[in-house]
């Protein structure tokens, strides 16, 4: 072997031993998996937990529970809606500001499938109200949804006329420094490809999708399938029901939007309704901590 030789080979064994070591230190000190998966952080949407409780109450149950951000779904007993005056909306967000809780965003009912004209219209203003709302209160975001395509009306017209309505609230968002997040969501409009269809179409960066758990995406392709078909457009939200309701696969969920690198919330909204709530966010809390450890 001659001298050029030996030198390479002593510098590629080296190059293997300095790396080998370099793995070792990135694996024990500096875990990129912990590091990534802490990211995603836990809220509490408020379906059926949390509906009936004050916005006092929800902030500090969710402090007792180790849950860092609320969705404030419309019409419950937290009473932040847009009837609230300046003077109010700062209050709100004042007691936010005050806890270790953040105003994730407001979960609307707003839709924008309708054929008559004056219904989608209503839609889109309410939108626009509540977005201004979300700014108010120091939230970063607003939930609305497809709900349906209906069959008096050819199929591509209405995921056309909802995309240009999600367009329309993304831009007016924007300029409030919200995001418009549409959860999947429809009997028809959530499973994946119908999705895909209507943000083909979206053409403000400023709507993302809120992935929803739903048992359609276990259709074809599957989890992982349309996981991968929808990937680029999802936000910063995904909601998922309480990790025992159902069997979904929500390890093997966590573990795509681990790989997606997604830093964002994963929100309970939960379809239980237990008798000691607190006590339920807290067994979630400590499963959601597990499928963390697992990733």
């Amino acid at each position: 072997m001659n001298n050029d030789q030996n030198k390479r080979r002593n510098f590629l064994k080296k190059s293997l031993i300095s790396g080998i070591a370099l793995s070792s230190i990135g694996t024990s000190l500096i875990n990129p998996t912990l590091a990534k998966s802490a990211s995603m952080k836990l809220g509490l949407v408020t379906y059926l937990w949390g509906k009936d409780w004050s916005l006092p109450e929800l902030i500090s149950n969710c402090e007792k529970a180790g849950y860092e951000g609320l969705e404030l779904r419309t019409q419950h007993a937290h009473g932040v809606e847009t009837r609230l005056n300046e003077k109010e909306r700062r209050e709100v967000k004042k007691r936010f500001e005050n806890s270790s809780v953040t105003c994730v965003g407001y979960g609307s009912n707003y839709e924008y499938h309708s054929p008559n004209p004056n219904e989608l219209e209503a839609n889109i203003k309410g939108t626009k109200e509540y977005i201004r709302l979300c700014h108010d209160i120091g939230a970063s975001g607003i939930k609305v949804k497809p709900n349906r395509l209906p069959e008096e009306v050819s199929r591509e017209k209405t995921i056309a006329q909802i995309a240009k309505s999600f367009s329309e609230v993304g831009e007016y968002a924007k300029d409030y420094g919200q995001l418009v997040r549409v959860e999947v969501h429809g009997k028809v409009t959530q499973q994946l490809p119908v999705m895909k269809a209507i943000f083909d179409q979206v053409s403000s960066s400023n709507v993302k999708i809120c992935w929803n758990s739903n048992n359609t995406d276990l259709m074809e392709p599957g989890l992982v399938g349309n996981f991968n078909m929808v990937k680029k457009w999802l936000g910063d939200t995904t909601h998922i029901r309480a990790f025992d309701e159902n069997d979904y696969p929500f390890q093997a969920l966590l573990q795509l939007l681990h790989q997606a690198e997604y830093n964002g919330w994963i929100l309970i909204e939960s379809h239980s309704d237990p008798e000691d709530k607190l006590a339920a966010m807290v067994a979630q809390k400590e499963t959601f901590d597990k499928y963390l450890k697992n990733l």
